[in-house]
């Protein structure tokens, strides 16, 4: 009885490169009491895995949490799944805008002490009391009351790229430490004021709009569904959008658009930005803001000690690693003093940019039939020379090409030169090593795609 991962992330990656099936990313939760949460993680474990459902999921004596990805021809049947539990019964399920079928690569279930980590003790505190659940034109409505207050419940580096008009976006990092620092801030408006609140897909809220009540506020609504219902409704059922930029979200794409408006910059260099990167430099691997320009230039890196780790050799870079301590001490979200231009809690209040309608990540506007012909092998920084193994079909001048990977996602580029065991040629076959020229990093686990058609969406 298989309850854990055997494939590595590259492994699943390739596999459903060949499956050539459409996938959808989607979320939910539910608060409700689990008795035996390690039999419960089990069974949905075996149930998820006959049916190719990938995901992070943490489930607890209090609920499930669940962000994941599902093969489009299985979606009933994991439905199904979580109709035979009776407190899932009719559950909503959040389906992203944009898909990605590199979204999640394993299956993780986690047993936790609580599905959203509150750093409540309070016994006489009840999670099910909770606030009014308002759709999005409601939301709307009550956000242009000038006796509303809206909070964003979402950490600094989700509010920084994206939020409502007129939000309070507290400067954290976790959902346990905004909770007291909302509720200091707003002591004087427990009567008279109604508290709105939002975030990602509900379920900080539906724990928030709980305990505000418990505090005594006396008119507390949150967005049901959060953003990502949101942003469904507007799409599908014409609402404008009060929701301005890209909404955060804990997958491989680490945000969708839901508008045009670029109001967060590059902590580099400044200029207008709002995607989200992992320093390449992993005894580091701070989340942040670059743009392009930067991330050619700093390869991907925040800094230039990190620039200056990531050229030694692996060994050295490991050995480097070597005790230090994981978490938040290692793993941090966009705070750094190398940033020059990171905004924490001091959100602008107008639109920097506007986002262009044409994009190189070809995921989110173009359906693309390519086929496999390589894998990356190697990257020569200084350079910027990509070195590539050719393991069927031919590769030309000319050819466009999609390379991809859990890190560097999906770009597509036109090949004008090819280097075939260091000497020019027009074409490359079978067996073939190959370099070129490329703007950014490869990776072992990266894939070669020959474009053979690609149409809009």
């Amino acid at each position: 009885m298989q309850l854990y991962n055997t494939l590595s992330a590259e492994e699943r990656a390739q596999l459903i490169d060949e499956a050539g099936k459409e996938r959808l990313t989607l979320s939910f939760y539910a608060y409700a009491k689990i008795e035996d949460p390690k039999k419960f993680r089990d069974d949905l474990f075996i149930a998820w895995n006959a049916l190719d459902a990938l995901g992070r999921i943490y489930v607890a004596h209090e609920g499930i949490n669940a962000q994941m990805s599902v093969p489009a021809d299985q979606f009933e049947a994991f439905r199904d799944t979580l109709e035979v539990y009776d407190f899932m019964k009719g559950i909503r399920l959040n389906v992203a805008v944009e898909q990605d079928n590199h979204s999640f690569l394993k299956l993780t279930i986690k047993v936790r002490h609580k599905i959203v980590a509150d750093g409540l003790n309070d016994e006489t505190f009840d999670v099910t009391n909770k606030g009014i659940h308002l759709k999005a034109q409601e939301f709307n409505n009550l956000l242009e009351d000038p006796n509303t207050i809206v909070v964003d419940f979402r950490n600094h580096y989700e509010s920084e790229v994206g939020h409502f008009e007129g939000a309070i976006t507290p400067d954290v990092e976790n959902f346990r430490e905004s909770l007291p620092i909302i509720n200091e801030q707003l002591q004087d408006f427990k009567e008279d004021k109604n508290l709105l609140m939002y975030c990602t897909g509900g379920i900080r809220c539906e724990k928030a709009s709980a305990y505000f009540k418990h505090q005594g506020f006396k008119n507390v609504f949150q967005l049901e569904g959060g953003i990502i219902e949101y942003a469904r409704q507007v799409k599908e059922e014409g609402v404008e959008s009060k929701f301005v930029g890209k909404n955060f979200v804990f997958d491989h794409r680490l945000g969708e658009r839901i508008t045009d408006d670029i109001i967060a910059q590059c902590h580099q260099c400044g200029k207008p930005c709002d995607n989200h990167t992992n320093c390449a430099n992993d005894a580091c691997h701070l989340l942040f803001i670059q743009c392009d320009e930067c991330k050619a230039a700093m390869e991907n890196t925040c800094s230039t000690e990190c620039l200056e780790i990531f050229h030694l050799p692996v060994e050295e870079q490991l050995a480097l690693r070597k005790g230090l301590q994981v978490g938040n001490k290692v793993f941090r979200k966009g705070k750094s003093d190398a940033l020059k231009f990171k905004n924490s809690g001091d959100l602008p209040t107008q639109t920097l940019a506007k986002a262009k309608a044409e994009t190189k990540d070809i995921r989110q506007k173009i359906k693309v039939k390519k086929t496999l012909i390589g894998k990356a092998e190697h990257y020569y920084s200084k350079s910027q020379i990509a070195q590539f193994l050719i393991e069927n079909k031919e590769l030309s001048v000319g050819d466009k090409v999609l390379i991809s990977g859990p890190t560097t996602g999906n770009q597509e580029i036109t090949i004008t030169q090819i280097f075939v065991d260091g000497n020019f040629s027009d074409t490359a076959k079978a067996g073939d090593q190959i370099t070129f020229e490329l703007p950014f990093r490869v990776r072992l686990s990266d894939k070669l795609y020959k474009i053979l058609e690609a149409e809009n969406a």
